[in-house]
């Protein structure tokens, strides 16, 4: 009877496997065979940036779990880096495939209700973050129970000193130790025609549509950009289509390079061009994290100790607000973030050119 190792991380069962291919091996005489002793799906849907920024697991589920193989489930596979070895598309069909699998370890760190009621369906040994119960989000295990709670209780989520990496970790009985951002790049040759002397800020103007209150006045955008090239920076302005005209607007105020809006691959391939970034909590940020640019944060609905900069930057706040993911703020607190402040941040980051 011939022997087929369907444990192998290259078996791939409907086609041969690429070391058949290359080298014309079989199975019982196979030297690269790999077992898989452990199999492992993390369900993690949810916003580009949230995606990235759940990637640090990776590394340390490998350390934790060796010969282990990854399946990740999300709505930006594209963006996973190689260290996943299936990465699935929330669709139907990968729901009908992951219902009819196996797993030894299953990790739902979304509170969406179809990413926990799916995580109720499929089969698995160890469960570890959230699930559905009486029809709304739970935590299936007790780590959860802090990332849950900080998210029910705007107290408790204000008082909480713990960041998103720390907790996400926890729900996984694992230890965060500086594990870093992990997001595959893809390169389109695509060449941009910059200044190649002296130090790039990126302004990325925008906050996306949820939370509104994040946004920073268009005319501090406009004074910092001024400012910033006075002195010497190139100022480069990042956003999407929902920036375009404010960001037209910037660039006729200030002078600064901006070259339009681009798809997302594009988007953060323009976005390496900079040795910093001054951004609200967006997208953008976790790129800039993963990219390892110095990062000016500005925030002010969040929880500052949600935030892993890695000693990358510095995070900004106005002196007073009271709106924790409000979507008004009664004070207008963002206008009380200065110019100045966020311009002494930059150069302290940045030599001067």
């Amino acid at each position: 009877m011939m022997i087929i190792h369907d444990d192998c991380r290259y078996f791939e069962g409907h086609i041969p496997c690429r070391y058949h291919k290359l080298e014309g091996v079989h199975c019982q005489d196979c030297p690269h065979y790999d077992q898989i002793t452990t199999r492992i799906l993390i369900i993690k849907l949810g916003a580009l940036g949230d995606v990235i920024r759940t990637t640090p697991l990776l590394k340390a589920l490998g350390t934790e779990y060796p010969n282990s193989q990854i399946f990740w489930l999300t709505l930006s596979p594209e963006f996973l880096p190689a260290t996943v070895d299936k990465k699935l598309p929330f669709s139907l069909d990968s729901i009908i495939y992951l219902e009819q699998c196996h797993f030894d370890v299953l990790i739902n760190l979304d509170k969406d209700a179809e990413a926990c009621a799916l995580a109720q369906r499929i089969q698995a040994d160890k469960r570890c973050g959230f699930t559905l119960r009486h029809g709304v989000p739970a935590p299936v295990n007790s780590l959860a129970e802090h990332k849950f709670l900080t998210g029910l209780f705007d107290d408790l989520g204000q008082a909480n000193t713990k960041s998103y990496p720390q907790e996400i970790f926890e729900i996984c009985g694992l230890t965060f130790q500086g594990e870093k951002y992990d997001i595959a790049l893809q390169e389109d040759g695509y060449q941009w025609d910059f200044p190649s002397d002296g130090a790039m800020v990126g302004l990325n103007t925008g906050c996306g549509r949820r939370w509104l209150t994040r946004l920073w006045p268009e005319a501090y955008w406009s004074e910092l950009a001024s400012q910033l090239m006075e002195t010497g920076y190139h100022v480069l302005l990042l956003g999407g289509p929902d920036e375009h005209e404010k960001n037209q607007r910037i660039q006729a105020a200030s002078k600064a390079l901006y070259p339009g809006t681009f798809p997302l691959n594009r988007f953060m391939s323009l976005l390496s061009q900079c040795d910093l970034v001054v951004t609200t909590v967006t997208m953008a940020l976790h790129v800039a994290i993963a990219l390892e640019k110095k990062i000016v944060l500005l925030n002010n609905i969040f929880n500052r100790h949600e935030f892993e900069l890695y000693g990358l930057g510095r995070i900004l706040e106005p002196p007073s607000c009271t709106c924790y993911f409000a979507q008004t703020c009664d004070q207008d607190c963002m206008a009380d973030l200065k110019v100045a402040e966020v311009y002494d941040a930059v150069t302290s980051l940045l030599p001067t050119p």
